[in-house]
């Protein structure tokens, strides 16, 4: 479990690399899961609706309509640990993602490419992609 905002995938692209590099039976057994935590809490009178991405935060603003409370979570510890329950660990409400060996292979080579000590493929990856970020939390 981790934010869900860009440090969050940071977080868990490292926390994959190392159950890869170090734990990879737990993966290639179906044992590692990613919670999926809200990003946004939205209130209108009695009616609450979480959303976990930007998209889906636009879309439920459209149906609330006017005067809705908007509250974006920073980070897990800004959640009540009721609302921690609710939406991210109660097994009738929570979206768990199970981790594939594709999926942590992909981590690995990224974190590799990215944290690594060679700085050309580094460089050469963010010139070639910097363009398409649409989403940088500031």
């Amino acid at each position: 479990m981790a934010d869900a905002d860009v440090d969050g995938s940071h977080i868990r692209t490292l926390l994959l690399t190392f159950f890869f590099r170090y734990m990879r039976p737990l993966i290639e057994q179906g044992h590692v899961y990613i919670a999926q935590p809200p990003l946004f809490k939205n209130t209108k009178g009695k009616v609450t609706r979480y959303t976990y991405t930007e998209q889906e935060q636009v879309s439920v603003l459209a149906e609330m309509g006017q005067g809705v409370d908007i509250q974006r979570y920073k980070g897990l510890g800004e959640m009540d640990p009721e609302q921690l329950w609710e939406t991210t660990m109660n097994p009738e409400n929570r979206t768990l993602l199970q981790v594939t060996l594709e999926d942590a292979s992909m981590a690995d080579e990224i974190f590799t490419l990215l944290m690594g000590e060679k700085v050309e493929p580094r460089r050469e990856f963010i010139q070639k992609n910097a363009k398409y970020v649409t989403n940088l939390d500031i």
